[in-house]
């Protein structure tokens, strides 16, 4: 449980939690919810209440070194819960969230087994992120698009492999370098800022 106050009354409908607050019960800072040392501090609370993607139960706030280890490669962002999260609260940033939402997406369809459920999963992902007409459409060129629509007249786990790959190359290309070099993740990694001066 957090030990932060929460807000009553008035208040608490304009307190929001903070883009990187693990117990998203207060809108305390994520930093209050690491130890003295910097290590890990208290556990999440219920990771069902976060707005965005939780980290799993039990699972503690990341170290330093963790953190520092997301700026040296995109697959070890990737990788971790808590790298994604804020990963994904920095897209948010930048309007391009549909990115990550889309690649989650396709990881948890590819661990769907029941083939009604994957129909209905790659329906979703198809109208959610692939349509011209989502206001969340992924950026695809024609011909992944073109490979998408005939893997849709029969769905599998893998319908979105090519689709997922593309945007995974974009985010890592386009979005990781400014993330990294970003006063965030800065703060986060505790890293000093550059003054673009």
């Amino acid at each position: 449980m957090c030990s932060v106050s929460v807000p009553r009354g008035p208040a608490a409908a304009a307190a929001k939690p903070c883009c990187l607050c693990w117990c998203c019960c207060c809108s305390c800072s994520w930093l209050a919810a690491r130890g003295p040392d910097g290590g890990p501090g208290r556990k999440p609370r219920d990771p069902g209440t976060s707005p965005s993607e939780p980290l799993l139960d039990g699972d503690a706030p990341p170290t330093l070194d963790e953190i520092r280890g997301w700026g040296e490669s995109f697959e070890r962002l990737m990788r971790s819960a808590a790298g994604r999260k804020v990963f994904r609260d920095f897209l948010r940033g930048e309007y391009s969230e549909e990115n990550i939402m889309f690649w989650l997406a396709c990881e948890e369809l590819k661990r769907e087994t029941d083939p009604d459920a994957v129909e209905e999963k790659a329906r979703f992902i198809y109208e959610d992120y692939i349509s011209i007409l989502s206001p969340k459409e992924v950026s695809l060129d024609s011909r992944v698009r073109e490979t998408v629509n005939r893997n849709m007249v029969e769905p599998t786990p893998h319908t979105f492999d090519e689709a997922q790959l593309q945007i995974y190359t974009l985010m890592h290309r386009d979005s990781y370098p400014r993330f990294v070099n970003s006063p965030l993740y800065k703060a986060l990694a505790r890293l000093p800022a550059v003054n673009s001066e």
